[in-house]
């Protein structure tokens, strides 16, 4: 089965061996791959839509992989039982839901090793709530797929402090495993910040609430891409702190 870029990323990221979780599973794709490639031998695949629920289940159906994974419908992480999962996946949704479906897997999170999340926004709102809650991100990574940029972080249970407001916003640098697609990614970011500025200057809206926004945004931006040129120097975050 051929994967796009992202979802063959995050497919990547799921360890040999592990029984998956994937929240928001829409057409079954990843967990029907990883079945197929060997990688994994159980899954359960949950959505909490009806209809790619069912396309999902043709799927697996027509892949005779039904013994090997479970379709069920769920609101995020509700219909999981504890100890069913290795690995959660959660793909593909804004951050604050992310987060509320993060929220609500108590029940079943505690016997789960490893998260595996790409949030489509809000990003900022995953790592904090992460860093807050007994999670350690161990890895950041940044895929690009027809024309658009997806970053992909994972995490595990552990101690860790709430990051500055950069790296809440953009990951670290020291974790980031294709820093060339990051750097290109915060290039494109701060190009879209200056042209948003620009129509606001042009329109006389150089003092309003969303240019003091933007301001923020291309401090924070700018911050990033000088955290990738200390890297490139071989500098990490621990030797400039």
């Amino acid at each position: 089965m051929q994967l796009s870029a992202r979802m063959e990323r995050l497919a990547s990221k799921v360890p040999y061996g592990s029984r998956l979780a994937d929240v928001g599973t829409d057409h079954g794709y990843i967990p029907i791959a990883l079945v197929l490639g060997g990688r994994i031998s159980f899954a359960v695949a949950m959505d909490v839509n009806p209809g790619p629920l069912k396309r999902a289940e043709e799927h697996i159906r027509g892949q005779k992989l039904s013994a090997y994974i479970e379709t069920r419908l769920s609101d995020g992480l509700t219909a999981l039982r504890a100890g069913e999962a290795d690995t959660v996946l959660i793909a593909g949704m804004g951050g604050a839901l992310t987060v509320r479906i993060l929220k609500g897997g108590a029940h079943c999170l505690c016997d789960v090793k490893e998260l595996i999340l790409q949030p489509q926004s809000e990003i900022h709102l995953v790592r904090k709530w992460l860093c807050e809650n007994g999670y350690r991100i161990t890895e950041e990574d940044m895929v690009q797929d027809a024309g658009k940029f997806y970053p992909i972080m994972k995490a595990v249970h552990g101690e860790q402090q709430t990051p500055g407001e950069v790296e809440l916003y953009y990951g670290s640098t020291d974790r980031q495993k294709s820093p060339a697609v990051f750097e290109a990614y915060i290039r494109n970011e701060l190009r879209k910040n200056e042209n948003i500025r620009r129509r606001l200057k042009e329109h006389g809206q150089e003092n309003s609430v969303r240019m003091g926004e933007l301001e923020k945004e291309k401090r924070r931006l700018e911050e990033a891409l000088y955290g990738i040129s200390r890297q490139k120097r071989g500098e990490t975050e621990y030797e400039m702190q």
